[in-house]
């Protein structure tokens, strides 16, 4: 089969790899769709950064070379001998995210804190190729209502969805959401899930007259509006009571905490490739909360599932192309680096 096979930095090659066979625990996938996300472009440029380079991962015993891609969608081809619930045919989704499930954390159900954790296309053979086999607990099958396009964005939605649980977003409290790109808008969409007022900030017109489409209260320009004094008059003087960093600026989180209200949460949602800068003073004068969010858990990946078939989320305005498997790097990467970024989610047809 085709594939892209991380070797290392800026090494990214178009190979033939032989097929995937499922286990007897596993299904094969024949993959439709896998997103490019950030973090892709991120490990290809400066990584390893989250891919696994000189040590295997415990867990799966993988380390580079290792196929890439982790947001992913496609249909059973093959079930392995114990796989009862699964069928060939099935169109699915699958929790790309195995922990070792005897440590402290995986005990507690806090699986994304698991030491030994592994993630699809990380620390074991990804997406971004025709087939992949991955065991049938992590699967979760797609209604018929869902198509596979709309669910190839359901890996950053959970992601999303986890920081607004983090959160602990209660209904009619308000939320700020600095950096609508592919997850920021996703989170709004949850947050409004929820309840309550959604406020979104970022310096891109095409990503502020996306969240408006999408059901945003209120749009601020961050390059031209003080986004401080514009959340305190939308707020009644008081500020949000969430702010979700999914910007990852040098200076996103302490706007973060600024412009929360006192006593209000702050979730930090991206991953910083800049040292962020940060006063802890503003911590401890409004006992502000800051909670890390960390990829998603099964049961965000069921809710998204189930957010899908009712509409509650929409995924498809945020679909900008389609690409094929050996347009990765100079068409997928390429765009999602020009200087005036116009995607959000760029998806790969391996099969194509």
């Amino acid at each position: 089969m085709k594939a892209l096979v991380y070797h290392g930095n800026r090494d990214l090659r178009l190979e033939s790899v032989p097929d995937p066979k499922a286990g007897h625990d596993e299904v094969l996938i024949h993959v439709d769709y896998c997103g490019i996300c950030a973090t892709d472009v991120e490990d290809y440029l400066y990584g390893p950064l989250f891919i696994s380079g000189d040590k295997p991962n415990p867990i799966t015993g993988k380390k580079i070379p290792l196929i890439s891609g982790h947001e992913i969608t496609g249909s059973i081809q093959e079930v392995g001998r114990d796989v009862h619930n699964l069928a060939v045919g099935d169109r699915v989704i699958i929790n790309g995210i195995l922990s070792c499930k005897v440590c402290y954390w995986c005990k507690r159900g806090e699986v994304t804190q698991c030491p030994s954790i592994a993630a699809v296309g990380f620390n074991i053979d990804g997406g971004l190729a025709d087939f992949i086999s991955w065991p049938a607990t992590n699967v979760i099958r797609l209604p018929y209502n869902v198509s596979s396009e709309q669910a190839a964005l359901a890996e950053p939605a959970a992601v999303a969805l986890h920081a607004i649980r983090r959160s602990r977003l209660q209904l009619g409290e308000t939320t700020a959401i600095i950096g609508v790109g592919t997850v920021g808008m996703l989170a709004m969409q949850a947050a409004k899930s929820i309840g309550g007022k959604v406020f979104a900030i970022d310096k891109r017109k095409m990503s502020l007259d996306m969240a408006k489409t999408l059901g945003a209260d209120a749009v601020i320009n961050g390059e031209e509006t003080d986004a401080g004094q514009a959340l305190l008059d939308l707020t009644d003087g008081v500020g949000p009571d969430v702010v979700i960093d999914a910007a990852g600026g040098k200076n996103s989180p302490e706007m973060a905490v600024k412009w929360a209200r006192r006593g209000g949460r702050v979730v930090l949602v991206a991953l910083y490739i800049q040292k962020p800068e940060f006063n802890f003073n503003g911590v401890v004068s409004t006992e502000v909360e800051i909670l890390g969010s960390l990829a998603y858990q099964q049961r965000d990946m069921e809710e998204v599932v189930r957010m899908l078939a009712n509409d509650s989320l929409k995924t498809m305005p945020l679909i900008s192309e389609r690409i094929r498997l050996d347009e990765v790097i100079d068409k997928g990467f390429a765009h999602m680096l020009a200087p005036f970024k116009d995607v959000f989610r760029i998806l790969v047809s391996p099969n194509d």
